[in-house]
């Protein structure tokens, strides 16, 4: 008879996690409350204060680069919180692309969770939709994938294969 499979999931449980947290002040009204939205989802999950630094940023281009600095600093997953409103140019489509390709790129040469926060949206009313109090707030919702990943990463840990 066969081993049964190895099945694994990650929790919610933050009390041991550091989070590293990246927030563009563009459109600020927004990752404001994005930002807000993390850290309610992060006290929940009872990661406490002191073990968790925000990084405020220009704009969503430089989350990469400060989010690879909070990695090298040791955090257990970063958090990444911007907001890109399409305008009349093509910009919108360079500063999304390159953000998101950043962190992504980052999460995989790392071994560190990098979620995305941020919003790409065609409107200011779409962004507001994504950052309110509710559980559709992107800030939240990239916490709660933070901390999840995170005790999915440490848990692979404790695996051992028999030969």
């Amino acid at each position: 008879m066969s081993e049964p499979i190895i099945r694994r999931s990650g929790d919610l449980d933050g009390r041991d996690l550091h989070i590293g947290i990246v927030v563009s002040r563009w459109n600020s009204e927004i990752t404001n409350a994005l930002l807000d939205g993390a850290l309610r989802a992060l006290e929940t999950c009872a990661v406490a204060p002191d073990r968790i630094t925000v990084a405020e940023v220009p704009g969503a281009m430089e989350i990469p680069v400060v989010a690879e600095g909070l990695v090298s600093s040791g955090v257990d997953a970063v958090i990444a919180l911007g907001c890109v409103i399409k305008g009349e140019t093509a910009h919108f489509d360079h500063v999304s692309r390159t953000a998101l390709d950043g962190i992504a790129a980052l999460a995989l040469r790392a071994r560190v969770p990098v979620t995305c926060g941020i919003l790409t949206t065609y409107t200011v009313e779409q962004a507001e939709a994504r950052s309110g109090l509710d559980d559709d707030n992107a800030g939240s919702q990239a916490a709660l994938a933070a901390i999840e990943v995170a005790n999915l990463l440490r848990s692979f840990r404790e695996i051992t294969y028999a030969s």
